[in-house]
């Protein structure tokens, strides 16, 4: 790991490099999609900072997780744009075909599922993002259909 988060302070700028582009970089980076304590100590050595400043870049985004996550993450909008727009339904149809709660992932590994306050995307409410692709103006169905494509390991 210490040599991933070499390479990847490097490219940005050494001690210099965004910690908050750094942790992202090294989220992607890994295979269980979170930035793991071993990343952690890696990223503080390497950017010269401290452990406590990892920590609570990394805590304070919703975009970076610190536990292992699915290899795809589904993020279902809660705002109330969202909500209005039929938020629920999605959620329950994407957690019916997936046979998990929001914050779980499925037993193969494949996709974590979480509520997010906001994604940024009110204009096409109700809205998913998956992995980095924001898909709006879902029906339930509709959703499901990208969940299914996914994890066919077609395009989204």
């Amino acid at each position: 790991m210490q040599a991933v988060v070499q390479e990847i302070v490097g490219q940005m700028g050494n001690e210099k490099a965004p910690l908050l582009q750094v942790l992202l970089a090294v989220q992607d980076a890994s295979p269980r999609n979170y930035v793991s304590e071993e990343a952690v100590r890696a990223i503080a050595r390497s950017m010269k900072v401290s452990r406590c400043r990892v920590y609570s870049t990394a805590s304070f985004y919703t975009e970076i997780s610190l536990k292992p996550r699915g290899r795809h993450l589904i993020r279902i909008c809660g705002n109330a744009p969202c909500e209005n727009a039929g938020r629920t339904a999605i959620m329950e149809a994407i957690q019916q075909e997936l046979g998990i709660e929001a914050g779980e992932t499925t037993a193969d590994g494949l996709i974590s599922l979480e509520k997010v306050s906001c994604l940024g995307s009110c204009y096409k409410s109700p809205a998913i993002k998956v992995d980095h692709q924001v898909y709006g103006n879902l029906t339930p169905e509709e959703a499901v259909a990208v969940i299914r494509s996914l994890r066919e390991g077609g395009e989204q």
